[in-house]
């Protein structure tokens, strides 16, 4: 699926912004999540502070193997590396396919990468439309989004506790809902190119959670002008906020302005695992957020409305969240 960009002036105008970083970017210890109720209750609290002030942070210690990382890193990167006339048969326009691949020469979006993407959740539904090849693709990637899946279930009951909803909000929802798996596959930089892979923009769902085998992710926290490398620290997985929990939240929280460069050392690979609710169940402001001192501030959606939005975005480059924002005037 594509995301959803920053208008081509201001991408143009960050795109020239020096990058260094203004504060670090939070590292949580996951396993503070599984504590005694004191330590969970700060572990929530240093979560819901990351998402509110810079949108994005790392966990560590969050209970997925490395092994299975790296596992999914390796099947990645074998289908990419096969024959070009293999990776063809699952090149298509239409953004409503389980599984979809392309290149930035035809997608009119990438500035520098090649792509696949393909659903995830419940993995016995979706499976079956995955790459065949390389043999071990299905088997180490299922892998993967089964526990990483597990993990943004654990990641958004913090948060939405943080924003003060009751434990386990939205669950049952949540669990059902989509999990869209985007491998991307960035080339080396190189001096005659361009240094950005992915031009910047937020994701639609609820939450990112991102795996990359080398540096080259960049985020603008909440209140920056610059952007800020995200360190690359192994075992280690990014998490962002998205355009629908900015939605659910009602604006409390805003989803995170990000892209990708070209790392000069060596190709990469990023996988980015896109959670949220099922293609037809629409996302509003959720009722406990909103008051006279709090009106609605956005328009309820859906992924089906997402996926409609982009065909009219095309050359306009705006972020489906500001599609969404209700004018007060």
């Amino acid at each position: 699926m594509p995301p959803c960009f920053l208008p081509a002036s201001m991408a143009s105008q960050v795109a020239q912004l020096p990058p260094p970083p203004s504060r670090p970017l939070p590292v949580i210890n996951l396993a503070r999540l599984r504590k005694d109720p004191a330590t969970r209750a700060l572990a929530i609290q240093d979560i819901a502070r990351a998402c509110r002030e810079q949108g994005c942070f790392q966990v560590v210690n969050h209970g997925v193997n490395k092994s299975v990382m790296k596992g999914a890193l390796e099947a990645a990167s074998e289908f990419f590396e096969l024959s070009p006339e293999y990776k063809e048969l699952f090149a298509s326009d239409d953004i409503r396919r389980p599984i979809r691949y392309d290149t930035s020469s035809r997608d009119g979006i990438s500035k520098a990468r090649s792509f696949l993407k393909h659903y995830a959740n419940p993995l016995e539904d979706w499976e079956q439309y995955w790459p065949m090849h390389p043999p071990s693709y299905r088997k180490k990637m299922g892998e993967y989004t089964v526990e990483i899946q597990r993990v943004s279930m654990q990641l958004m009951d913090a948060i939405l506790q943080g924003l003060g909803l009751r434990p386990l909000y939205m669950q049952e929802k949540l669990e059902k809902g989509v999990q869209f798996l985007a491998l991307n596959n960035y080339p080396q930089f190189s001096h005659r190119g361009d240094e950005v892979g992915l031009a910047a923009h937020s994701d639609y769902g609820f939450l990112t959670v991102l795996l990359q085998s080398s540096p080259g992710l960049e985020v603008m926290p909440h209140g920056d002008d610059a952007w800020t490398a995200v360190p690359f620290i192994p075992g280690a997985l990014h998490v962002h906020i998205g355009d629908h929990l900015e939605v659910l939240s009602n604006g409390q929280l805003k989803s995170l302005v990000h892209r990708a460069v070209l790392n000069p050392d060596e190709a990469r690979i990023s996988i980015a695992s896109i959670h949220g609710l099922s293609v037809d169940e629409k996302v509003g402001c959720a009722e406990e957020l909103v008051d006279e001192k709090n009106p609605e501030m956005y328009r309820e959606s859906s992924f089906q409305d997402f996926l409609d939005f982009l065909p009219s975005n095309i050359n306009n480059y705006k972020r489906f969240v500001e599609s969404l924002k209700i004018d007060k005037a």
